[in-house]
Formats: C-alpha cells, structure tokens, sequence
C-alpha cells in the first residue's frame, strides 16, 4: 500500500520509514515529484498537520498523512509551541531557534517542557488524528550532534542525555514522534486485516 508522507524533511522520513511494516511503500514529497512548501499557518498542531494532508490529498488523490511538532516549555508559557519550527523567524534554521530559545532561558532554573507530535491521516478519504508526546527538560547549553530541530536541547524525562545524544533507536522507541506514530501504525495495522 502506498502512503505518502507530506514532508521534505528526509529525517523524519528516515524515523517513520523503521516503524512502518512490510505492507507499506513510503513516499515522501521528494519521492513524488512535490517541492511546493505546503503552508502552516494555523494557530494549532491539529490544523497545521491537516492542512498539509489535505493539500496532498488534494492535488494527488492519494492516502496520505502530515505531522505538525512543537516544543511547549512551561517557563514561556508554552511557546515556541506551534511556531516551534519559525521560533527565530521565518527564514532562521534549527540553530537560530535553539539559540533563542536557550536566550530566553537564560537565568530560568523552571526548565521543564514537553514535545508534542499530531499526525493527521486521509485515508480512504476519511480523516483521523493521532497525538503522541514526551515530557522532558531544556538544558542549559547544546549537547550532541545527532537528531534535529531541538534535539540538542532538550533531555526527555527519565533519561540523562539529550535527544541529540541518542542513537536514532534509542530515540525511536521513546520520542514524541514515535509515540504519534505508534498510534497510526496500530490503526493501519488493525485496518489492513
């Protein structure tokens, strides 16, 4: 069964694609032959993941599902929140946004925060939600160079290193993202029989 994921970003692609079964041929924007960026510009992660597979669905016709992430930290009241991916401005990259981020942390001992993943899936012309997230802590500095986006910032509960410090597997069987995705797999799972 073919899905395509409503994504440029080849990390996540790479999460995603170890998690999904044998039944499944992933495919990304690049796969499809779609280099349009799909516009976020709702004020939640449930419209922002919509908007995107409804786009894709949109022009191609096919099963599909988009994923919208924020970092909630509790001292910010919850910002960078949606705006997670733009937090230092529209054309700022991860660096940007971990150095503001860590800016206005600056001196802030109340640390604790959260990732926050939906996925919104079209399949079969129907539309469906998933959520998955991880409570954590913002560190003081970066630490580690693998992962992505704020990965380097953020120590997820129970643990004593970052996301950034993590092996992809280790990340995968805990993060925010793999929890939201757990759940579409089930879904897809129970479906497919």
């Amino acid at each position: 069964m073919e899905l395509i994921f409503a994504t440029h970003n080849p990390n996540k692609v790479r999460e995603i694609s170890t998690k999904l079964g044998k039944g499944f041929q992933l495919l990304s924007l690049r796969d499809i032959g779609y280099s349009n960026e799909i516009p976020e510009d709702h004020d939640t992660l449930e419209d922002n993941a919509l908007q995107k597979a409804r786009a894709i669905h949109a022009a191609f016709g096919k099963d599909c599902f988009a994923d919208d992430t924020g970092l909630e930290v509790d001292a910010l009241k919850g910002k960078p929140g949606v705006h997670s991916a733009r937090y230092a401005g529209p054309e700022c990259d991860s660096l940007q946004n971990i150095k503001k981020l860590l800016k206005e942390m600056k001196g802030v001992s109340q640390r604790s925060a959260r990732f926050r993943t939906v996925i919104a899936l079209i399949i079969d012309g129907k539309e469906h939600l998933f959520e998955g997230g991880i409570e954590g802590q913002i560190t003081l500095s970066e630490k580690g160079l693998k992962g992505f986006g704020y990965d380097p910032v953020f120590v997820p509960k129970g643990h004593s290193i970052t996301f950034a410090e993590m092996s992809l597997e280790d990340k995968n069987k805990i993060s925010h993202r793999a929890r939201a995705f757990a759940k579409m797999i089930e879904f897809l799972d129970k479906k497919a029989y």
